[in-house]
């Protein structure tokens, strides 16, 4: 489906090397943020005490936050476990304060506005535990990166799965920069929304190189720049369609989906906006930098191969 469609090509290659130094100035400042700032991490890396309560009826899990943030705590996570009347509540460490004092504190919010509410269960969640999910989750980064590079290099050419691979980077780097910067709350819902960015940028850059292939079987008097220009304008009218609607989808969860989506939502729509442009500008031109040509995707006939014509024997 088409809204509308570009007839004439846009010239993107000719603007790539100083897009690409944006990126560049981009990337260093997103890398120097998270070397000099760090990430604000959440209970669930840093540690903290895990509080399990009990309502008599569904319990309403924003007056539950405002409860106790009123206390005084920033860092916490307030979410529905199991039911919808039983709620994990998790506080960050507090000096000089131990778990059975943080529970005693919070339960008297609570009771204060509900009477009703029982403690199911409080316990001291260590920073060891957090490490282990640092661990993993770099784990789950890397071997994303590499699924994908492999995938790429299988379906398409080597140079396409090194180029997608620079560009994801790109993303996730920019994405972390941002969080580093505006020391924005780093939680698991965060990293899930790191891992999907990858997944929807590849999906981007799949389409393009998919039709970086076609436009070089098609046309085959056209040279590296001008392919990739044509494929980038003829699937304008999709991106659009596409990113438009997802990100319609993901602003609904930032303004309504609660403190719990909240950051997720915009580690997602900053994603989302990078990951268009990298595709686009970053994952294309280091493509078309290393070297990629018609023969790298396109099967030659050697037997109708003209000497005077060097793209001559491209089969479709």
């Amino acid at each position: 489906m088409e809204f509308f469609r570009i007839k004439k090509d846009i010239p993107f290659m000719k603007y790539a090397l100083v897009l690409n130094a944006i990126s560049v100035i981009t990337f260093v400042l997103a890398v120097f943020f998270l070397t000099t700032r760090g990430l604000h991490l959440s209970v669930e890396f840093t540690g903290g005490t895990v509080m399990q309560v009990a309502y008599e009826q569904p319990a309403d899990v924003g007056k539950i936050r405002e409860q106790v943030a009123s206390l005084g705590y920033q860092d916490i996570l307030v979410q529905n476990v199991g039911s919808a009347d039983r709620v994990m509540i998790r506080l960050p460490i507090e000096k000089g304060v131990t778990t059975a004092q943080q529970g005693e504190k919070v339960m008297g919010a609570l009771k204060a506005a509900d009477p009703g509410v029982t403690l199911l269960r409080s316990e001291f969640v260590g920073p060891s535990v957090g490490e282990e999910l640092v661990h993993g989750g770099l784990m789950a980064l890397g071997a994303v990166v590499l699924g994908i590079v492999i995938y790429l290099a299988m379906r398409f050419e080597w140079k396409f799965g090194v180029a997608a691979a620079i560009a994801n980077l790109h993303d996730v780097v920019i994405i972390l920069g941002f969080f580093a910067f505006f020391q924005w709350e780093f939680s698991l819902a965060v990293l899930a929304g790191v891992l999907a960015v990858l997944g929807y940028s590849v999906n981007e850059s799949v389409v393009i190189f998919d039709r970086i292939r076609e436009a070089f079987r098609k046309f085959r008097k056209l040279s590296t720049p001008e392919v990739i220009d044509h494929a980038i304008t003829s699937t304008m009218s999709r991106t659009i369609i596409t990113h438009a609607s997802t990100e319609a989808m993901v602003l609904s969860m930032f303004l309504f989906g609660g403190a719990s989506l909240h950051y997720f939502a915009l580690a997602l729509t900053i994603g989302i906006l990078f990951g268009i442009y990298s595709s686009v500008f970053v994952a294309a031109a280091i493509a078309m930098w290393l070297g990629v040509k018609r023969e790298d995707l396109v099967k030659v006939s050697q037997k109708d191969l003209d000497p005077n014509d060097p793209n001559a024997g491209a089969t479709v």
